[in-house]
């Protein structure tokens, strides 16, 4: 029983499905760059791209839990290090592997091109530099999560091969500000712990209130983003039902969050997001088509 609870602590510890989603974005990227035209070789390479894309997530989730001890175990005592079910020493071990494993893949991806590595060290340097020393600063570290979430979409492009698109960067865009949306949102769910560290975020400097205008400010504004693929003939009419699920979720849980700015809501809220996102990924995807 130990054993099997230690497994699933080293599991949560990693967070799969944010690397999932990772690889997905890396998926999407090509995607939308290559009109949807695969071949063998190319599939191979995008592979690739995905294992990168999770293992350097992975990495990144243990490292922030690492540096976040004393804070989870104010806002998150269940986590795998707060509880005891996996060591901090662990952590970094898992962190280290994940990096090592990580990099060495990216290297290996699009040959002779060093591209894709270079994209790859630059988002780990990101991730760390947010979870050592961005996440104290607000929302400028929010801005810093957000590059990370963002970086999956251009590194799919180049992972087979193709230089930037409009329509990637729009993508990559709407990501960037859904995704600072949430980590706003997120600081209201963190605010008691946050404050306990001196995290500046926008909760802990503002209050709950000023935070959710600001999360919802962001969410909006991917909103109104997301028309423009559409005024500019990028996407196919596939396109428009799921960035519709999207929108209307996000103005949704905007005005929720602005009614009733609480820990409890912000966490709900924060989790339907993370939906709404990947609805967002499955518009463009299917807008290829």
């Amino acid at each position: 029983m130990l054993r099997m609870n230690r497994t699933v602590g080293f599991l949560r510890l990693i967070r799969p499905v944010n690397g999932l989603m990772m690889g997905f974005a890396v998926i999407v990227g090509a995607w939308l760059a290559l009109g949807g035209q695969l071949s063998t070789p190319i599939t191979f390479r995008l592979l690739l791209g995905c294992v990168t894309a999770f293992t350097l997530t992975s990495a990144s989730m243990a490292i922030n839990d690492y540096c976040d001890y004393e804070i989870d175990k104010i806002n998150e005592p269940r986590r795998p290090i707060p509880s005891g079910l996996v060591k901090p020493s662990e952590g970094l071990i898992v962190a280290a592997f994940f990096i090592i494993v990580g990099l060495a893949v990216a290297a290996l991806t699009n040959l002779p091109s060093y591209e894709p590595a270079c994209v790859a060290v630059i988002s780990l340097v990101v991730s760390v530099a947010y979870v050592t020393r961005g996440k104290r600063t607000g929302l400028p570290g929010n801005l810093l999560v957000s590059l990370c979430v963002a970086i999956p979409f251009v590194y799919g492009s180049l992972v087979v091969g193709q230089s930037l698109s409009v329509k990637l960067l729009l993508f990559s865009s709407l990501a960037f500000l859904s995704n600072t949306g949430r980590e706003v949102a997120k600081g209201i769910v963190d605010v008691e712990g946050d404050r306990a560290e001196k995290m500046m975020t926008v909760a802990v400097s503002h209050g709950e209130e000023a935070a959710a205008y600001v999360a919802s400010s962001f969410f909006l504004l991917a909103v109104i983003l997301s028309i423009t693929p559409i005024l500019l003939g990028l996407v196919s009419m596939w396109f428009v039902p799921f960035v519709a699920v999207a929108d209307v979720g996000f103005a949704a849980s905007s005005a929720m969050l602005i009614r009733r700015p609480s820990r409890e809501n912000a966490k709900m809220i924060k989790n339907l997001v993370l939906l709404w996102m990947t609805f967002g990924m499955l518009s463009f995807f299917a807008g290829g088509v």
